[in-house]
């Protein structure tokens, strides 16, 4: 299948975008340029695909040689992949007039990803004209699951590509065109086939003007059209806060930190599921609680602010909800516990946020238990809060999960918080031995 038929998103764009091919990087099957080109045992090179298909359909010759093959494994042509990489990149298309003019030897196709590309963002820059149906283009190529992972990083690395679409996120009033940037920006910095120099390239973009760049997020967290928009923000502000030069500015926005914690759940009964439970998406939790997670740790004067915009409340209802991300909602506790008003708030609802977290302490791994733990011993023992103490004692199988706990790989601190937790949860022993299914024998510590 031709380029044109495969990419069917971007075929208009091929449409006068022609460039010179050198035979050599053509496959001798589908005579497209090759992507992914493998040598046979005869010494010649072809598409991945196409000599695969051949093979497949019971042929034991070469297509080019008709020799027998001795041998059907493919052994990846570097060289040459690299050689068409550096021609892809500096390949430029050539007007229709000069491409008809050519003679017939000099045969064309349409452009390279990087050709295309360079055509795109040149709409994208283009102040006149209106950037989406380019950004879209982009995006769909890009979230192609048929397009090969050596097409989609020829675009992503395409030069200014990254800078072109940060700059329409950032100046844009439209919401439309920038939720169509952030799309672009999102796919590149997330996708797992994207080399990291492209992803490193996105948050630098983003950084060099960090400010703009957070507040032009916050408005598509707040105003987003679907929940695929607003999860693909914060993940840009997630990208942003693993660059340091960015990751200030990103912590310091107020606007940006409210609409975080909205995304990880709703604030009232807005959203509920049948069962009248809440009713919360999987990948916004762990979206939303990731990145304040990281704003909390960037900057210790962002738990308070973080505080009083709910994120208690909101950690604890992913906790209740069981919507994924236990270890990410006890981080978000845990540095919210080291602020006065953080621990103020979760002893107003220790009813809730204590049972929560007791119940799901051993589902977040090691990391997650320990921040659990972390949690309960501030309120409980530290600071001694009745209402907390009184909601963890009256917690079924805390012992229990305690001990385990303290047998497994955690940490000396985490080891002695847990120690210190047991008498509280001493009330309960009966019920959480009668519940411990390890056939190891365990010395109480009191």
């Amino acid at each position: 299948m031709g380029r044109r038929e495969m990419n069917g998103r971007l075929s208009a764009e091929y449409q006068g975008l022609e460039v010179k091919v050198p035979n050599l990087f053509r496959c001798p099957i589908s005579l497209d340029v090759m992507r992914s080109p493998v040598s046979l045992c005869t010494g010649v090179t072809y598409e991945r695909a196409s000599i695969q298909r051949w093979l497949d359909s019971g042929n034991t010759t070469c297509p080019a040689t008709m020799l027998p093959l001795p041998s059907t494994d493919m052994v990846p042509n570097l060289t040459l992949r690299r050689l068409i990489a550096l021609w892809a990149s500096t390949a430029a298309p050539s007007s229709p007039s000069s491409s008809s003019s050519s003679p017939p030897a000099a045969s064309a196709v349409g452009p390279t990803p990087a050709a295309a590309a360079a055509e795109l963002l040149r709409r994208v820059a283009d102040p006149g004209a209106d950037p989406c149906p380019a950004l879209r283009k982009l995006a769909a190529f890009l979230s192609d699951d048929d397009v090969d992972e050596f097409d989609k990083n020829a675009l992503a690395r395409a030069s200014g590509a990254a800078e072109t679409v940060a700059s329409v996120l950032r100046r844009s009033e439209d919401r439309e065109a920038a939720e169509a940037a952030v799309r672009v920006l999102a796919v590149i910095a997330a996708s797992d086939c994207i080399e990291e120099e492209s992803k490193r390239r996105v948050a630098a973009a983003l950084a060099a003007d960090a400010p703009s760049a957070a507040a032009a997020l916050a408005r598509v967290l707040w105003s987003g059209s679907s929940l695929e928009a607003r999860v693909d923000a914060a993940r840009l502000v997630e990208s942003l806060l693993r660059n340091a030069a960015a990751s200030a500015a990103v912590a310091e926005s107020e606007e940006l930190i409210g609409e975080l914690i909205r995304l990880v759940g709703p604030a009232d009964d807005e959203k509920k599921t049948k069962g009248g439970g809440l009713a919360l998406d999987r990948q916004a939790v762990a979206a939303g609680l990731s990145c304040l997670a990281a704003i909390a740790a960037t900057r210790r004067g962002a738990r308070a602010e973080m505080v009083r915009l709910g994120a208690v409340p909101a950690a604890v209802r992913v906790l209740e909800a069981d919507a994924g991300s236990p270890s990410q909602a006890f981080r978000v506790l845990e540095a919210a516990v080291g602020c006065a008003e953080g621990r103020a708030a979760v002893c107003e609802s220790a009813g809730t946020a204590v049972p929560a977290v007791v119940s799901k302490m051993m589902k977040g791994g090691i990391g997650g238990a320990e921040a659990a733990v972390s949690v309960l011993w501030a309120v409980c023992h530290r600071y001694r809060d009745r209402r907390a103490v009184e909601a963890a004692a009256a917690c079924e199988g805390g012992l229990t999960k305690l001990l385990l706990l303290m047998q497994s790989g955690c940490s000396a601190a985490a080891r002695q918080m847990a120690s210190e937790l047991l008498k509280i949860f001493r009330v309960n022993d009966k019920s959480c031995v009668a519940g411990y299914d390890s056939k190891t024998s365990h010395i109480m510590p009191f």
